[in-house]
């Protein structure tokens, strides 16, 4: 058997020891490690539901607006409503949720209007002719409002649409819903929300 070529300590040059070991792998365990904590924070990020998590904005005074109505009949603001609840839906006339969710939003409408509970709109990223057009078609019967630079719409946290949120009499954002809203959720929302509601 032939023996296998030593360096000058007797060693066979590919056998590590002690220190030259710990150099070889430690930088191995360490990147193994930060592989699978980015991969558990991954998995964790994508099993969250973003409707769920209560954006920050929840439970403050929610910013104040004045905005041109889409017809052109004069402006609108936030405290025109006051001691009212406000229902404030973003949408868009490109946006296939803000059809999907139209239904809900006309049936608690009409199940709440006459309850002090008002329904506003504001149209997001759109063409004023387009949001319109798309108003008749739907058979929107709530207040349209534009947003110029979306503005309102920055100042509200929305990130796209639909995005609808529930004002307190008080001025308070209690309830905001990304995406399409559902009759039952949305008519807790305002019930809550209602003077003596739970």
């Amino acid at each position: 058997m032939r023996d296998l070529p030593t360096d000058a300590t007797g060693r066979h040059p590919t056998r590590l020891r002690g220190r030259g070991a710990v150099a070889v792998w430690l930088p191995v365990g360490i990147v193994v490690v930060l592989v699978a904590l980015l991969a558990a924070l991954f998995a964790f990020g994508l099993g969250r539901n973003p409707t769920v998590v209560q954006p920050v904005i929840v439970g403050k005074a929610a910013p104040a607006f004045r905005l041109e109505e889409l017809s052109g009949r004069g402006a609108m603001s936030l405290g025109a409503f006051h001691g009212q609840v406000v229902v404030l839906n973003f949408w868009a006339s490109w946006c296939a949720d803000c059809v999907a969710e139209h239904q809900a939003l006309e049936s608690v409408f009409g199940r709440f209007r006459d309850q002090g509970v008002a329904f506003v709109g504001v149209s997001f990223e759109d063409q004023a002719s387009a949001a319109e057009g798309f108003a008749r078609q739907m058979g929107m019967r709530w207040p349209l409002l534009g947003d110029p630079g979306s503005a309102t719409a920055i100042d509200y946290g929305v990130t796209g649409v639909p995005e609808t949120f529930v004002i307190a009499p008080d001025g308070r954002v209690v309830a905001k819903t990304i995406g399409p809203v559902s009759y039952p959720e949305l008519s807790e929302q305002i019930a809550r929300a209602l003077p003596g509601g739970a």
